[in-house]
């Protein structure tokens, strides 16, 4: 069962944009270079402001969590939010998931993972009203790939397929940053702390997880279920 903190705050966005520049920086002390993991959503323009714009982007490494298979500049695709809200230093530090690859989707997602970095200092997740995160969604066979680090939906979800980090990679983070605001993911929330596995989003194991919440995420699902 996974240990997972439970910090409640008024601006979460801006709590995790500290813990994630924390994570950064004590891995660039600690070994000269950090690796780190965005999700899509609204999280970016949520926590990005707050990284220090003192970083030194030059040593970082950034890589999607999940994306969804759209063209490029697509209003659907996560990369838009990322590269908007991070310094001017760090968009080139993006590597971003290849769902352009019309030709074959699955040769893109093995090249993708063949260049993950051993290792993420910290990987910001997300959780869906349904239990989701990353794009491992209910009900999707991609909630059982355990031989790759990249994988697809089998079928759309919310009306695309998409490209995410499966479990084994997800279980490779230093430190996983969940963030969670909204009233309509107390259930969710509150299944993902009592670590129910009816959900995808409890089958991330990485050891050292925090959940940064506002007060509406934080409270108790109005069905009292």
């Amino acid at each position: 069962m996974a240990f997972r903190e439970l910090v409640v705050v008024d601006d979460p966005g801006a709590e995790a944009g500290r813990r994630l520049d924390a994570a950064i920086r004590d891995a660039i002390a600690g070994r000269g270079t950090a690796a780190i993991g965005l999700s899509g959503g609204s999280a970016p323009a949520e926590m990005l402001p707050s990284l220090g714009a003192d970083l030194d982007w030059s040593a970082v490494d950034i890589v999607q969590v999940d994306e969804r298979v759209a063209p490029d500049g697509h209003p659907d695709r996560n990369l838009g939010p990322i590269l908007e809200h991070l310094p001017d230093a760090a968009r080139s530090r993006v590597r971003p998931m290849p769902v352009t690859a019309a030709d074959d989707l699955d040769a893109a997602a093995e090249a993708y993972a063949a260049a993950l970095p051993e290792r993420f200092d910290a990987l910001q997740l997300g959780i869906g009203a349904d239990g989701h995160t990353a794009s491992l969604v209910p009900g999707d066979p991609v909630l059982d790939v355990r031989d790759r680090d990249v994988a697809l939906t089998t079928e759309p979800y919310q009306g695309r397929r998409r490209m995410t980090l499966t479990y084994p990679a997800l279980a490779r983070a230093g430190l996983v940053i969940w963030l969670v605001t909204g009233g309509d993911k107390a259930m969710a929330l509150r299944q993902l702390l009592a670590d129910d596995p009816r959900i995808p989003a409890s089958g991330v194991a990485t050891p050292r997880q925090v959940v940064v919440a506002d007060p509406a995420a934080a409270s108790s699902p109005r069905n009292g279920a």
